[in-house]
């Protein structure tokens, strides 16, 4: 349903509902925030009406207390992923080496390295719009390459990776059509399909981290209640300490893999 330039708040919100938005109070604020002018709020109400995601049609996604761009195709983070990068920056050491894969919008590196010491920041992704947000993201934190996970990492960052943040996609293939058309339609596939238990991609990470951790160093994913224990085993067979840890607020399942010799938390600061 189509908002009138001069609607008032009450007007949106209902536009909102009709179209089957849940929490349309809090998105018709937004919209009402993020617009310039009546008819660019009238542009943005259609567009979320419509179907689109709602960072996509504000141009960005509120993430561990930060706003980034997220531009049209580029996946969306998740606040559930929030989880994975507090439990990155407890792990971290002092002067530390992040990668952060299949980064999306570049918003858990850059979230982690504004809360951890990071000396360096890597990210890469194989979608080219999600490279060139990344790069919007990142800016100066560190830097960005696009390309199949480690592959356009620069070799010199072998065995001195200390975090390696992994947000793979973990759906399972028959599962992706079950997904809401906002991240069905509107997010790349490759963000979302991971094979046929959910945990092909997970495991070309998990088998080739080794080489890249430093000693000690730990690899963060992510991946659904039902997946832990073939995840952990995923881990585990790539020569990786597995912990799994959750948050019941965020139901986020969060599995860290920890390179041999002395565990991350005992490292000494470096």
């Amino acid at each position: 349903m189509p908002v009138h330039p001069s609607s008032p708040l009450s007007a949106t919100v209902l536009a909102l509902r009709r179209a089957g938005c849940v929490f349309a109070e809090d998105e018709a604020r937004l919209l009402h925030e993020t617009a310039a002018s009546a008819d660019e709020l009238s542009s943005l109400v259609e567009r979320r009406a419509a179907g689109l995601p709602l960072e996509h049609v504000l141009g960005w996604a509120d993430f561990h207390g930060r706003r980034f761009v997220v531009d049209p195709g580029v996946f969306v983070p998740r606040r559930r992923t929030e989880f994975l990068v507090a439990r990155a920056a407890a792990l971290a050491p002092r002067r530390s080496v992040v990668v952060d894969l299949c980064c999306g919008s570049g918003a858990l590196g850059a979230a982690l390295a504004a809360v951890s010491d990071a000396a360096e920041l890597h990210a890469c992704d194989v979608e080219p719009a999600a490279v060139r947000c990344a790069r919007r993201n990142i800016g100066d934190l560190g830097h960005v390459y696009e390309g199949d996970l480690f592959a356009p990492l620069p070799a010199t960052l072998r065995g001195r990776v200390d975090v390696l943040l992994a947000n793979v996609p973990y759906v399972p293939t028959d599962d992706v059509e079950l997904l809401p058309a906002e991240a069905r339609v509107h997010e790349p596939r490759v963000a979302l399909d991971g094979g046929g238990d959910g945990l092909d991609v997970m495991r070309r990470v998990a088998a080739e981290a080794p080489a890249w951790l430093a000693p000690g160093g730990s690899l963060l994913v992510e991946a659904s209640e039902r997946q832990r224990d073939t995840a952990v085993e995923v881990l585990r067979a790539a020569g990786l300490s597995p912990r799994v840890l959750v948050s019941e607020e965020l139901y986020a399942t969060v599995l860290v893999g920890t390179a041999a010799n002395s565990p991350s938390e005992d490292r000494p600061k470096r």
